[in-house]
């Protein structure tokens, strides 16, 4: 099920924003949850992604370089966190991931066999990988716009909510709802990736949407932020993905509204039976204190459009015209940020 079901339960406390109301603010992105959606999203009609005269993938540096450039523009100041080492605990979720992007793969060959478009564009989209080098090349590019990132020692999504919670960031920017458990303040979602999607066939609007921990939990939930946690761990989060098989979304509320006691809610669940080698107190723990790293302050550059060309057009074939004409644009959203506040690009 996962902690996206939680959804239900808060809809009041979110709130959909125009992208301009958060001009002035500073946001930490989850770097790989953000590379992922340009990976899915930026593809060619017949789903497959871009690509340069080599046949290397280019989508995330496609999307990385226009909407970064997009959120300067708007006067907001990104800082993008990349994963480090993940626990242990996480193991099982990322099996699962890579068996899933399998099971695409051979649908996906399957489906250029038989000719069939529409699966073509559909499997496609979930055969999306990020490798090391992808991550690298990113990392240059970012360095190359002069946008400050953090490599985390552990996990992007606490790193991000620990920039918020010592107020280097005012948002997480991030789709999943993790850092909220990490102890974020504020998170927006749709960010990084706005305008029309399909749901369930339909295109719909998307807009960045707010969401406030503190509203969530006195609001929306009424309990507090451990107890928010016993409920992630029950409905299913990316360390214990499946959940407690057969306790629903609104039965695993109730229960943790109705006790204090920890060790009696997850004997209650029989939480045993169902993770025998994952402590559900080792993972309490986690989310209440993560490893990362003090970010005293970040610094936001003079993007150095040769090496921008470098990255982007002789080593992958971008339009030299369009990417030229994107520097022009970065360096003037950069020059209207620092009208603003004048420590607020170039500290």
């Amino acid at each position: 099920m996962g902690l996206a079901e939680i959804r239900q339960l808060i809809k009041e406390c979110i709130k959909e924003v125009e992208i301009e109301k958060l001009s002035g603010n500073t946001v930490a992105i989850d770097a790989f949850n953000a590379l992922y959606q340009f990976l899915t999203a930026i593809r060619q009609p017949d789903g497959t992604p871009l690509m340069d005269s080599k046949g290397r993938i280019t989508s995330h540096l496609s999307g990385l370089f226009y909407r970064t450039k997009r959120l300067i523009e708007y006067g907001i100041r990104p800082i993008y966190i990349f994963d480090g080492k993940h626990p242990e605990f996480k193991k099982k979720e990322i099996e699962i991931r890579e068996e899933l992007k399998k099971k695409m793969e051979e649908k996906y060959k399957k489906a250029i066999e038989l000719g069939i478009k529409s699966d073509i564009k559909k499997y496609a989209v979930g055969t999306a990988r990020l490798t090391p080098d992808m991550i690298e090349e990113s990392k240059d590019l970012l360095e190359a716009m002069g946008i400050p990132y953090i490599q985390a020692p552990s996990e992007g999504e606490a790193q991000v909510a620990r920039l918020v919670i010592d107020r280097v960031a005012d948002y997480a920017a991030t789709q999943d709802y993790d850092a909220l458990l990490f102890g974020s303040s504020r998170i927006v979602r749709n960010l990084v990736i706005t305008g029309k999607k399909k749901v369930r066939g339909v295109e719909v609007e998307i807009s960045p949407e707010i969401i406030e921990l503190e509203e969530i939990l006195n609001k929306c939930l009424k309990i507090d932020r451990e107890r928010l946690i016993w409920f992630a761990l029950i409905v299913g989060t990316d360390y214990n993905p499946d959940g407690i098989p057969g306790i629903g979304i609104k039965t695993a509320y109730e229960l943790v509204k109705s006790t204090s006691d920890p060790e009696k809610l997850f004997k209650y669940v029989n939480w045993e039976k169902y993770y025998k080698d994952i402590d559900w107190r080792e993972l309490v723990e986690f989310f209440l204190d993560p490893p990362t790293i003090k970010v005293e302050k970040v610094e936001w550059r003079e993007p150095n459009e040769e090496k921008i060309i470098e990255i982007l057009v002789k080593r992958h074939d971008f339009n030299e015209e369009r990417v030229k004409k994107a520097i022009e644009e970065l360096k003037k959203g950069f020059k209207k940020g620092s009208q603003k506040s004048i420590l607020g690009f170039f500290k």
